[in-house]
């Protein structure tokens, strides 16, 4: 066994992590002392050692602080991670000790789990009322990174493009269909017959620019030669679209969910869109595993989606039928 496997192996203690994470985190090794309530030599006399053990440099001393080296770098993000590992097991052990099953942590997409987090939810606690769970609400970009470093369990939403999965596990769970929304109030929803030219005049809730949905819809609209005009507000926010649709008559492309209630403010274009975007679903990291309460929520999240799919096959069913009728009328 090399010095190095040694001491990584034998000698590598938590207080020697948090460490770097402090030293990492500051780059100062004054301020470093205040947090951890130690002296500065002290901090310096515990890196010093740390390093002798490795037989390597992991910081450089410079002017404007202490930087990582490479070796250093590469320590810090394995420190990270099984300080997350520590932490989770913490939770666990607590939770156990305290009577309850566990604790769940979820990152959700917020334009594409609107129904099927809270109705996975609710039946996670029916099943487990001990099992607690965290929601954190964000964005592909910011929720895959917490994903990957252990801060979340599971990500809930909109499957992103398979090139983008590296080390993450998906389940397929909800086929939602993107449709074009206005208000009650807009006069696309008086018309009885639509054509895509219908569209011009008016503005548009887009989702920002380089998010997965807004790609595939402005090459569909261009397809149909409605190219998007100035006029028109960013967002993927569920709550904003709905309240804009509610007071204007600006047209919002949004997922429709048969829990959502659209019925009494909110109008569905009838113009087909083809699959702009992949199902929704639940992504974890495959190098981490999942915990038992993690499981049991990936369990109430496919029971969901089927209760949800009984939804769109009923309201399909209905709207076909009311289709067939209206001939007749």
């Amino acid at each position: 066994m090399s010095e190095l496997d040694w001491y990584l192996q034998i000698n590598l203690k938590a207080r020697h992590l948090r460490l770097l994470v402090a030293i990492d985190t500051y780059r100062n090794l004054t301020q470093v002392a205040d947090v951890t309530h130690v002296t500065v030599p002290a901090v310096s006399k515990s890196l010093a050692e740390l390093e002798r053990g490795l037989g390597l440099v992991l910081f450089s001393r410079t002017a404007q602080g202490v930087v990582p080296t490479p070796y250093g770098d590469c320590l810090i993000r394995h420190a990270r991670a099984m300080l997350t590992i520590l932490n989770q097991a913490r939770d666990e052990l607590r939770a156990l000790s305290s009577g309850t099953e566990g604790k769940v942590h979820i990152g959700m997409l917020p334009a594409s789990a609107s129904a099927l987090l809270p109705r996975a939810l609710s039946f996670l606690k029916e099943r487990s009322p001990g099992t607690n769970v965290t929601v954190t609400e964000g964005t592909t970009s910011s929720l895959l990174p917490e994903l990957w470093q252990g801060h979340l369990d599971l990500v809930v939403g909109r499957l992103p493009p398979p090139d983008t999965l590296g080390s993450f596990e998906e389940r397929e769970l909800l086929e939602e269909p993107v449709t074009l929304m206005t208000g009650r109030h807009h006069p696309l929803a008086r018309r009885k017959t639509l054509e895509w030219a219908d569209l011009l005049p008016y503005p548009w809730i887009l989702p920002p620019s380089g998010s997965i949905l807004r790609d595939p819809l402005e090459r569909t609209l261009e397809a149909h030669d409605v190219p998007l005009t100035n006029n028109y507000i960013e967002t993927l926010s569920l709550h904003v679209a709905r309240a804009q649709l509610q007071v204007s008559d600006f047209i919002a492309v949004m997922a429709d969910s048969p829990t959502n209630d659209t019925t009494q403010s909110f109008h569905t274009l009838p113009l087909s869109l083809p699959r702009l975007l992949r199902p929704a679903g639940v992504l974890w990291n495959r190098n981490r595993g999942l915990t038992p309460s993690a499981k049991l929520m990936v369990t109430c999240l496919e029971d969901a989606a089927e209760s949800l799919r009984g939804g769109f096959n009923s309201s399909s069913s209905a709207l076909s039928q009311g289709k067939a009728k209206r001939p007749h009328q």
